[in-house]
């Protein structure tokens, strides 16, 4: 069997930077083992308003930093910040915008509420990513995501990336969480969506109605090769469209040691596939 020895996450949370929670305890974790197991490892993470910068050492990656994406015809400009997960020796890159992420908690407020834009931001990381990646011209053969703030990279990968050096053989492993949102997307999501290489049918399986957090697990499922169960109680719905949908699935594993390892193979079978 083939290694995929290049592996990508891309992470909704990752301890220290946010305080403790599966998943960020996973975000941390999992890419730590894994890199153990001896794989060159890229971790990414959104640089959310509550992370400290100076606590945690943040600093401007410059040549990184300074490109513009544009959501529904507005200009946001990217900036990329490096930290280190000690003692794991462990970079970690942040995407950060003053707009998205400066100034403001995770996916809600301090009042509980979720944001109205966590489309676009959702946009703007998954989008930011992958720039960055091409940027540091590094050749992921398996990218993980993790949460739902990480689901459009998937789509992005398949659709708008596929003919880039970085991703152009990249399989896709889609973590599903106990994590949901509960506010339907913005009417204009499919339209922010839009971008080179995406069409209207790509998105056809997001249905006609507003997207909300099942439709977008589904269409993110679609979209990758494997699937990974890392809470014990997720969506029956979205599980169960996982294990019905013919990709690669990695149930549930309470042991972490158990999990890293089982997910160790799973790469491994997931790069050897054949699903595209």
């Amino acid at each position: 069997m083939t290694k995929a020895n290049k592996i990508l996450f891309i992470t909704q949370e990752i301890s220290p930077f946010v305080p403790k929670s599966e998943m960020s305890v996973m975000g941390k974790g999992l890419p730590q083992a894994i890199q153990e197991k001896g794989r060159e490892i890229r971790i990414f993470m959104p640089k959310w308003g509550i992370i400290n910068e100076r606590r945690n050492q943040l600093h401007e990656v410059i040549r990184l930093s300074g490109m513009n994406l544009i959501i529904n015809d507005t200009d946001h400009p990217l900036i990329i910040k490096v930290a280190s997960v000690q003692p794991a020796r462990m970079q970690v890159y942040f995407i950060d915008n003053e707009e998205f992420f400066k100034k403001r908690k995770l996916t809600k407020d301090k009042e509980g509420k979720e944001y109205t834009d966590n489309d676009a931001r959702a946009i703007f990381y998954a989008r930011g990513v992958l720039e960055t990646v091409k940027k540091l011209r590094w050749c992921p053969e398996i990218v993980h995501c993790h949460g739902w703030m990480s689901a459009l990279a998937p789509l992005y990968i398949k659709k708008a990336f596929r003919e880039e050096p970085s991703f152009r053989d990249s399989k896709i492993v889609f973590s599903i969480y106990e994590e949901e949102f509960k506010e339907s997307f913005d009417a204009d999501f499919k339209e922010k969506l839009m971008l080179q290489g995406i069409d209207k049918e790509d998105l056809k399986s997001l249905g006609e109605g507003p997207v909300n957090y099942v439709s977008l697990m589904k269409f993110a499922i679609d979209q990758s090769d494997g699937i990974v169960q890392n809470s014990p109680n997720v969506n029956a719905e979205v599980m169960e469209y996982a294990r019905q949908s013919g990709k690669l699935v990695l149930e549930y594993q309470e042991d972490f040691d158990a999990f890293s390892e089982s997910c160790n193979s799973f790469y491994d079978k997931v790069w050897e596939s054949e699903t595209k």
